[in-house]
């Protein structure tokens, strides 16, 4: 991006609804330490270590520990930012209220769920995204981030690449 090698890591609505499954992780884990160094390594694990610039742009959903291992500000990912139509939460909505409802009023308490947690505004109101953004000025914003985060100096955590858990 703006003549820079960049590294890009993205999950598919369209592949298993976007989920990371255990393939998808490893894939992504290792291209992480890639960019980092040559080693490769399980997902949450490498971002957790890596020291190269983590910008996450949530597209559409991400729940539980796809949220997380998609480098969120707990991991410490440098700029966070979601679509207007993301949804972000511990799980989806459907999900949650058959758990929280026993399968009752489903439809009532889906909606209610999906309107008050799965919306971007809840997690850029707790700072785990930093700005919602409109779709077309994703890649302006990527670049001028990649511009800002090219002199990074992040020293190296102790033990840095120590053995992943497996």
């Amino acid at each position: 991006m703006e003549g820079h090698t960049v590294g890009v890591i993205g999950n598919n609505p369209l592949t298993l609804a976007g989920c990371l499954d255990i393939n998808a992780s490893t894939k992504a884990a290792r291209f992480v330490r890639f960019c980092d160094t040559p080693t490769a390594a399980k997902l949450l694990f490498a971002y957790a270590q890596a020291n190269v610039p983590k910008i996450t742009v949530i597209t559409r959903k991400a729940y539980g520990g796809a949220y997380d291992v998609m480098s969120s500000k707990h991991l410490r990912g440098d700029v966070n930012y979601a679509w207007p139509g993301a949804e972000v939460a511990v799980m989806g909505a459907k999900g949650a209220t058959e758990i929280l409802y026993s399968g009752k009023d489903l439809e009532q308490h889906t909606a209610e769920y999906s309107e008050r947690f799965a919306n971007p505004m809840v997690v850029a109101q707790r700072g785990f995204i930093d700005e919602i953004i409109d779709p077309a000025d994703t890649r302006r914003l990527i670049c001028k981030d990649l511009e800002v985060l090219r002199t990074k100096d992040l020293p190296n955590i102790p033990r840095k690449h120590t053995n992943m858990p497996l």
